[in-house]
C-alpha cells in the first residue's frame, strides 16, 4: 500500500510538472523588441530564445554595431530561417522594447 501511493504521487508530480511547462511554453507575449538595444534578460522573452544564443545576440551586437536589418539575426550562431521566422514579428531596429508576457 506504501509503495503504491508513492507511485502514485511521484505519478502525479510528473504530471503536474509536465502541465506546468506546458502552461509556460504557451504564454503569450505582446510588444516588440528593439535588437539594437535590448539585454539579453529582455531577449530571452522570445519564443525558442535562450541564455546561449540572448548572449550571442548581445555580443555580436557589441562586436559589430547595430543591426541594419532583422534578417542579419541570422549571422548569429542558434538563429537559422526557421527560429527568425517565428520571431521575426516582435523585432524592431528602433524605438524602446516594449514586449511583455501577458
Amino acid at each position: 500500500m506504501f509503495k503504491r501511493s508513492i507511485v502514485y504521487f511521484c505519478f502525479l508530480s510528473l504530471v503536474m510538472l509536465f502541465c506546468g511547462s506546458i502552461t509556460m511554453a504557451s504564454q503569450e507575449i505582446e510588444g516588440y523588441i528593439n535588437i539594437n538595444t535590448a539585454t539579453a534578460e529582455e531577449l530571452q522573452m522570445l519564443p525558442g530564445i535562450g541564455v546561449s544564443t540572448a548572449q550571442g545576440i548581445v555580443a555580436f551586437r557589441n562586436a559589430n554595431g547595430p543591426f541594419k536589418s532583422v534578417d542579419d539575426l541570422m549571422k548569429v550562431k542558434g538563429i537559422g530561417e526557421k527560429k527568425l521566422n517565428a520571431i521575426k514579428a516582435y523585432l524592431r531596429l528602433e524605438g524602446k522594447t516594449t514586449l511583455h508576457i501577458k
